[in-house]
This record gives structure tokens, sequence and C-alpha cells, in this order.
């Protein structure tokens, strides 16, 4: 199920991801969904949060606890 607000996010993804990060992933998340659907429909949403947080993990990194730009 595609995401209207970051709000909407799974609970993980708020709580570790900044805004900006969670709007990133949020949008991969739905475009991956829209793509992949009618493709893959019983694999959709697990594709759809891969895509995701590769989509996070090209303008954020991990250090320590935190994802920081990078």
């Amino acid at each position: 199920m595609p995401y209207a607000r970051n709000s909407d996010l799974p609970a993980p993804v708020r709580s570790h991801l900044p805004a900006p990060a969670q709007r990133i992933y949020r949008e991969a998340f739905n475009h991956a969904w829209a793509e992949y659907s009618d493709r893959e429909p019983g694999r959709v949403e697990e594709i759809a949060h891969r895509v995701a947080w590769a989509a996070v993990k090209r303008r954020y990194r991990k250090v320590g606890r935190d994802w920081v730009p990078g």
C-alpha cells in the first residue's frame, strides 16, 4: 500500500530516519509499488521496501545509530 504522508510510514522507518530521508523512502516506495504491482503482485511490498531502503542509502549513511547525509 502506498504511503500518503511520512506519518503513514512503518514505525521503524519513522523512528530511525530523519524527515528528509523519510520523504525519499516514501517516494521511492510509492514509485516501486506502482512499478511492480502488476508484475510482482505477490512480492510487491517486499520489493518496494527494498527499493526504498536502497534509495535512502544512496543519499544517507548510518553513523552509529543515526542516519546522516552523505
